[in-house]
């Protein structure tokens, strides 16, 4: 294969149900729609984590975040690394060193003290986790267009158990559409596309360009015609805003006080959903530019395209916002679309794919070997719809906490959904007859010999893996026969031994 350029398009905090191609018949996402029926839908993309700087060190490196160990978002650091230690391997990089141009415009978020141009990208630094309308870059883009500022009415929030307004959900943007921070950054990725085309033809210089929005993250904030867009009456209620937390873990009731939702009507948690996909609307529209872009500039059929995100959003789902310390399917199955010029279209895949096999699918379209060490396989067998792959049956899946240290490990296979939480109470869903994940049957007699069976399956892989929380699980779960000596003293290995 010929080396590919690649467009690499990129969310943040997304959910599958708000696109037409995953099966939302109210949907107003034309374009990425297109790119699903012209390329391949992977309908279990999982996330290894459901945080953005976790996600994204692991989409830059290939590893798992217990391997490349930046656990958290700096804004809720808890005493976790900051920053990639230096002499990681990255696909950024390594795309450099072969003749690759490199670029990122948006959203970054993969540490503090070292900023994407440290890892060989191009582009405008914009650091934190949310749109920062103050950049100097975004307000000359406004005062060289004569476009007005950033300007908000209308909030959505709700209260506090102290009493004080909760965190910003959405609010009205007054702005038009040209001096949204989602145009200006899709306009950027424009001029550095044709910056690169340029190099393509006089230079035969492949191009990595990323384009990654800092939405649909909340608050949602977002001008007139798409705050407005949907009728909140047409909007859906999850089916799991009827959670109870009977049974669950006592952190996720408590993060749904943090988030205010019991002091917010149901009617506000409606229009919350319609802005919220009113934000992806505009983001669906800002990257057909980019796309058209690219087939002005006679770049498609050289060019791979990829979209997802890093993780997905609750939404008022089992009465909840953003993400958090709660493994289901609303912030860990992500929309994964790829597109590869050659390869054929309207392909849909059931294997179980990760962020993480985006990092070997880049490095095989540049032609590279990956590093033995990373944990990320190439999706490029599934995208030319080969019948047997060879794919694992299952994922498993981390989280390391956020805003306080909260260890939890997830196997999700065909049906069944196991999350071990070391300092609670453990959670087993049955997607087939509870794809909402309202019931915790972990306790339930009838499931012994299902609970048995995924504890031994995720306590394997992460023994596989090096993942240390497997030493946890030996000492409190059933996990099988164990080959070691899992108190780890080094004085009694051959007990273990046969």
């Amino acid at each position: 294969m010929s080396r590919r350029n690649v467009l690499f398009l990129m969310t943040d905090q997304h959910r599958t149900d708000t696109l037409g191609a995953y099966g939302n018949p109210l949907a107003a996402t034309p374009n990425l729609d297109e790119l699903a029926a012209t390329g391949t839908r992977f309908d279990r993309w999982y996330t290894p984590t459901a945080i953005c700087t976790p996600a994204r060190a692991s989409l830059l490196t290939g590893q798992a975040p217990f391997r490349h160990k930046l656990l958290a978002n700096y804004e809720r650091n808890v005493g976790y690394i900051e920053d990639l230690p230096d002499g990681q391997f990255t696909f950024a990089e390594a795309l450099r060193a072969n003749g690759y141009n490199c670029g990122l415009i948006g959203k970054w978020h993969v540490g503090t003290a070292k900023s994407a141009g440290d890892f060989g990208f191009d582009g405008p630094d914009l650091p934190g986790w949310h749109n920062p309308v103050e950049h100097p870059d975004y307000l000359a883009y406004l005062a060289d267009n004569d476009l007005p500022p950033y300007e908000i009415s209308d909030r959505i929030r709700g209260t506090l158990p102290n009493g004080g307004p909760g965190n910003l959900l959405a609010a009205r943007l007054h702005q038009p559409v040209e001096a949204t921070f989602e145009h200006y950054l899709a306009t950027r990725a424009i001029e550095m596309m044709e910056r690169y085309a340029a190099d393509v033809r006089e230079h035969d210089k492949p191009f990595f360009l990323e384009l990654s929005f800092f939405g649909p993250h909340l608050p949602y904030i977002v001008p007139d015609e798409y705050f407005d867009l949907f009728d909140p009456d047409d909007v859906p209620l999850p089916r799991s805003v009827a959670e109870t937390f009977h049974g669950k873990p006592p952190v996720q009731q408590n993060y749904s006080a943090h988030w205010t939702f019991d002091t917010m009507p149901l009617e506000t948690t409606r229009k919350l959903i319609a802005v919220y996909w009113g934000y992806v609307a505009l983001i669906d529209h800002e990257i057909g530019r980019v796309l058209e872009a690219m087939r002005r500039l006679g770049l498609a059929d050289d060019t791979a395209v990829f979209f997802t995100c890093d993780h997905g959003e609750f939404t008022g789902s089992h009465r909840l916002h953003d993400k958090g310390p709660a493994m289901y399917e609303d912030i860990y199955r992500t929309p994964g679309i790829v597109r590869v010029p050659g390869e054929p279209g309207g392909v849909v895949r059931s294997e179980f794919v990760s962020l993480l096999d985006c990092t070997a699918t880049i490095l095989e379209l540049a032609g590279i070997v990956p590093e033995p060490a990373v944990d990320s396989r190439s999706l490029l067998p599934l995208v030319s719809d080969v019948d047997d792959a060879g794919w694992q049956e299952d994922i498993v899946c981390e989280f390391h906490g956020h805003h306080f240290p909260y260890p939890q490990r997830m196997l999700r296979t065909d049906r069944y959904k196991l999350v071990v939480n070391p300092d609670s109470v453990n959670e087993l869903y049955d997607l087939e007859a509870d794809p909402d994940e309202l019931i915790n049957r972990y306790p339930h007699p009838e499931m012994a010999q299902v609970r048995a069976r995924l504890m031994r399956r995720l306590y394997q892989v992460l023994r596989d893996r090096g993942d240390n929380f497997h030493h946890w699980m030996t000492s409190m779960y059933e996990v099988g026969e164990v080959t070691y000596d899992p108190t780890l003293s080094g004085l009694d290995e051959q007990t273990y031994q046969r």
